[in-house]
Formats: C-alpha cells, sequence, structure tokens
C-alpha cells in the first residue's frame, strides 16, 4: 500500500500528522471569494471519500476487460465474471465473513438495509429494535415495518441496559444498531449488543458506514449477523455496498431486483427464483465498483497494524481540543466518560448559522466540510434541539496542517467575522468562484 507521496511541503515531520495513503485530487487547487486559490482541504470523509490511487488504478486496469458477468462465452466476459466473484470474495474476507455467509453486492448502506427490510421475518409490529441515534438509513425502514424505538441514555452502559430491557420486555426479530454515529463519531460496543441480542433471541444488523473505513471488523469473532457498508465511504467512489451476513433470511425473502440473473427458471406464467446472492441481484450488476471496493478493502487491509488509529486519534485529538479551546464553540457529543470515537467531529459556532459556516470555510479558506442534520434528524433533536451543525471529517488523507487550516479559519471567524457578505441561505452574495465545465 502506498504512503505518504503526497501534497506540498507544509506537513509535519511526525508520520502520525500526515496523509496516510494517496487519495486522487490530494493536491487540487481551489478558487477564494477572496482572490488566488489555495489547496483544497477535504474535510468530509464521512459524507464521501475520495478515491485512493490504488482503487482508481485498479478499475483503470480493469475497464478494457469490462463486459457482462455470468453466463458470458467472450474472453472479456470471462475476466469480468472472475474479477466480480473474485472482489465479493475479497470484501468478505476484509470483514472476517464466515464460509455459509451471503455478500450481496447493494448501491450502499441505504440499499442493503432496505433489501435486509423484506428479508426480515414478520414478528408483527415491534418487530426491530434500534436506538433514536440512529442514521436515516438505519431507521426509515425499520419505521416502515412498525419498529420500536430506544432512546440513548447519559451513558454508553445505560443505552445498553435499555436495550437489553427492552428486547427482555418483548421479543424481536432484529436488533438494527450504528457501528459509529455518523454526528458524534462515538463508536457502539458491538461485541456486547450482538450478547445482548442473541441473549434476547434476536439477530443484530449493525450500519458500518462509517465505522469501517476507520476500524477493522471480523464478523465471525464478533458473531454479528448482518454488515452493511457503503464504497463512496471506504475510497471506493463507484457506486457499490454490501450486505453481508446470514444466507437463511436472505434465500427466503422475495427478490429484491426482479430480473435476469436473479432465476433460475422462468415461464410466461411461473418463476424460480435462484438463491442469494444471485436472487437479489437482478439485471446487470456494477461490476466496476465491486473491484473498486475490493481495491480498497484490499488497500486498508495492507496498512500497517494500528497505523489508521493511531493516525486518526492524533489528529481528532488535536481538533477536538483545538475547536474546544475557542470561544463560543460547542462540540456535539453523546455520551460522558470514556467512549472510543473515530475520526469526525461535529460542532456549531455561536452567533452563526451552521450553513454560513461551511460557505465560509470554504469561499475563504477553501475548507470542505459538512453542514445540516447529517440525515440523523431524531439525532440533532436531541444533541442541538433540531438545529444544524457543522462536521469536519478526518480519513487517510488527512494531515495535521489540514486540521489547523480549519482551526485557523473558525478562529478568524470567531474574531473578526467574515471578509465577504453570505446571504440568508449562507451561500456568498456575491461568488465570483467560477466552476469547471463538467
Amino acid at each position: 500500500m502506498p504512503l505518504q507521496e503526497l501534497l506540498p511541503a507544509d506537513l509535519p515531520a511526525d508520520p502520525q500528522l500526515a496523509p496516510l495513503a494517496a487519495l486522487v485530487g490530494a493536491d487540487q487547487q481551489v478558487p477564494l471569494v477572496t482572490g488566488g486559490s489555495t489547496r483544497y482541504v477535504n474535510l468530509d470523509f464521512a459524507a464521501s471519500a475520495p478515491a485512493l490511487t490504488a482503487v482508481a488504478d485498479r478499475v483503470a486496469d480493469f475497464l478494457p476487460s469490462y463486459s457482462s458477468v455470468h453466463r458470458g462465452a467472450g474472453y472479456a466476459s470471462m475476466v469480468s465474471t472472475a474479477a466480480y466473484e473474485a472482489a465479493r470474495r475479497r470484501i468478505g474476507e476484509f470483514v472476517g465473513a464466515r464460509a455459509d455467509d451471503v455478500v450481496q453486492i447493494v448501491r450502499n448502506t441505504t440499499d442493503a438495509f432496505g433489501l435486509l427490510a423484506s428479508a426480515v421475518p414478520d414478528w408483527g409490529p415491534g418487530s426491530v429494535v434500534h436506538l433514536d441515534l440512529e442514521h436515516h438509513a438505519n431507521l426509515l425502514p425499520w419505521q416502515a415495518l412498525g419498529s420500536r424505538v430506544v432512546a440513548a441514555r447519559e451513558t454508553v452502559a445505560d443505552t445498553l441496559a435499555a436495550l437489553e430491557q427492552e428486547l427482555a420486555r418483548k421479543p424481536a426479530a432484529l436488533l438494527a444498531v450504528t457501528g459509529a454515529s455518523n454526528v458524534t463519531g462515538e463508536v457502539l460496543p458491538l461485541a456486547e449488543l450482538t450478547a445482548i441480542a442473541h441473549r434476547h433471541g434476536a439477530r443484530i444488523a449493525v450500519d458500518g458506514a462509517q465505522l469501517v473505513p476507520h476500524r477493522r471488523i471480523d464478523l465471525g469473532s464478533l458473531d454479528l449477523d448482518y454488515l452493511a457498508f457503503s464504497g463512496h465511504k471506504l475510497y471506493a467512489p463507484y457506486g457499490a455496498g454490501v450486505l453481508i451476513g446470514r444466507r437463511d433470511w436472505l434465500d427466503a425473502a422475495p427478490p429484491y431486483v426482479a430480473g435476469g440473473g436473479a432465476v433460475r427458471r422462468v415461464t410466461v406464467t411461473r418463476t424460480t427464483w435462484a438463491d442469494a446472492p444471485a436472487r437479489h441481484e437482478g439485471g446487470t450488476p456494477n461490476v466496476v465498483g465491486a473491484v473498486a471496493l475490493a481495491a480498497a478493502c484490499e488497500a486498508l487491509a495492507g496498512l500497517p497494524d494500528g497505523a489508521l488509529e493511531r493516525h486518526e486519534s492524533t489528529l481528532r485529538t488535536r481538533l477536538a481540543d483545538g475547536l474546544g479551546g475557542i470561544d463560543g464553540v460547542r462540540l456535539l457529543e453523546l455520551w460522558s466518560g470514556e467512549v472510543d470515537v473515530v475520526g469526525l467531529v461535529t460542532f456549531v459556532v455561536d452567533g452563526y448559522p451552521a450553513e454560513l459556516v461551511a460557505h465560509y470555510l470554504s469561499a475563504e479558506h477553501g475548507i470542505g466540510v459538512r453542514d445540516g442534520r447529517f440525515c440523523a434528524h431524531p439525532l440533532l433533536d436531541r444533541l442541538n434541539e433540531g438545529r444544524t451543525a457543522v462536521r469536519a471529517s478526518l480519513g487517510l488523507g488527512s494531515s495535521g496542517s489540514d486540521v489547523d487550516r480549519l482551526l485557523d479559519g473558525v478562529r478568524e471567524l470567531v474574531d473578526a467575522g467574515p471578509r465577504w457578505t453570505y446571504g440568508a441561505d449562507g451561500l456568498p452574495a456575491p461568488d465570483p468562484r467560477p466552476l469547471p465545465p463538467l
């Protein structure tokens, strides 16, 4: 895996503060409303991560052989079929899938939970239990099934106890939880949650969209039943994601997309469906996306042991401590006590709407962050009275100088205000920055 073939000489010497891997677009220059340009600082990895150069190179190598997979006698079709099924296998290996698990190629985490929702056995209202802190991808499908919601408590231990109490009160088919909050970055203890679910006869499904890019997950050792994650958050933004887990529910579910490839035999009056994964991959699958996602899994697996966690922890501590030391800046957090946290920080700045803060950082400092309620409206209701906030998120391409650029920009805003004018929607008014003709 390539390390540190990146960026200008302003990077600090400490290897834990330098980028950990090469990303496409790492040296991109962006215009400023005040004139000139600067190196783009991407602190929006939690929304979508740029492609690893290793991923882009793998895709470029594969494209000349791209063809439709399965049932094709042409050589390119044979190559593509082999690449697609090898990708499925490598993705499963990356997260410790068991030999009998299904690795289902889907579009993204939202798609994965849509599929799983169609496969959960109907135990009547309340068949699924989840927390109130979930991303909408892991909330809306269950809400449609009449799920039971458990409010997160003041501590992780109390939250686990509340989940156990609810599952003991009334059986459930599934406990659906996030691995790491996309708003606060706080990580839930998956081994303990799995034990709670299984103790009460429920299966567990984990939204790994924000966890898998930051922590190694092993389904087998954790005994997780289902895991979903997205390529676009794992440095493979080519339109593929996965649902991985127990076969029986997926084999019994109605085909998620009815079409060619999902069948064994069709007559004009009757269809015999294939087993999973083919059962839920009707139509031409996203071969390029699967190849890209497998390449990203290989790249992350090839990082030195502990390098990702050390890099992220060092940068996040620098970011959180720096923001916490600025008057008028408040960090959004769920739990008190010692909690594992992935590389993101969400904050608000007194006196400034989140939309203005985000546009100001972009327009005047060339920094990309995310503002809004992050597809987690119930959690923002709890943490910020439903108001929007700003999220800065770190990744393999982040550096100490990126963090310092953000801190300097926020300090300048608090101390002196913006240099440009901004409309009621937070947008620069006017905005002289040209967009490329893409």
